[in-house]
């Protein structure tokens, strides 16, 4: 009797326990779709829902004006006034500042804030006129471009005339002309005075023969 308890008791127990087991595995499946489910609903939101902006670090700005600036600057740079003007501005600074009375002075000898602007324009001017030349390239590039299909359209009409030519050239030396039209003639008179003759030398045997 008391085996049979206990033998109960254990099947009692193993049925609890596989219950509990089948209830484990349904909750983490259960969790597993919770889960999914919100990574779904996170991917819809993302394709859905439009996105906030993003601050940029760098200021937005206009490439075409920002070259076309760069073009006018570079251009300056290389004419003969903007040389004058730096020659007088470096004149009239490094004789104010060594004529002029000490408490008026801004930039005395070795002229440090000098040399440093003048280093500054050259940092600036040198991407400056490299920029320039890219804009340049680029235009002598698609200029190129057009003149050489335009070459080959120009070629190809050239071509196609000389041919055209030829053909004509062909067909005029089939025409008839009219000196060789004279010449045929005269060929087939001759052909026909002589066929003539032939056929009066034969009439004229024939009668001789019945005499």
């Amino acid at each position: 009797m008391r085996d049979r308890l206990h033998e109960l008791r254990e099947r009692r127990g193993q049925a609890r326990r596989r219950h509990g087991e089948a209830e484990g595995q349904r909750e983490r499946e259960r969790r597993e779709g919770t889960g999914k489910e919100r990574s779904a609903g996170r991917a819809r939101r993302r394709l859905d829902v439009p996105r906030a902006p993003r601050r940029r670090l760098l200021p937005d700005y206009d490439p075409e004006s920002f070259g076309r600036a760069s073009e006018r600057i570079a251009r300056f740079l290389g004419t003969g006034r903007f040389i004058v003007w730096m020659t007088v501005i470096i004149i009239v600074w490094v004789v104010w500042n060594i004529a002029a009375p000490d408490a008026l002075r801004f930039d005395n000898y070795p002229f440090i804030f000098l040399t440093l602007m003048l280093s500054l324009q050259a940092s600036y001017a040198a991407p400056l006129i490299l920029l320039a030349q890219n804009r340049q390239d680029d235009r002598d590039r698609v200029n190129l471009e057009q003149d050489r299909k335009q070459n080959e359209r120009s070629i190809a009409d050239t071509e196609y005339l000389s041919r055209e030519m030829a053909s004509l050239r062909m067909g005029l030396g089939e025409v008839a002309t009219r000196d060789w039209i004279r010449s045929e003639l005269k060929d087939l008179m001759r052909d026909l005075e002589e066929r003539g003759a032939i056929e009066e030398r034969a009439a004229d045997e024939a009668e001789r023969e019945r005499r």
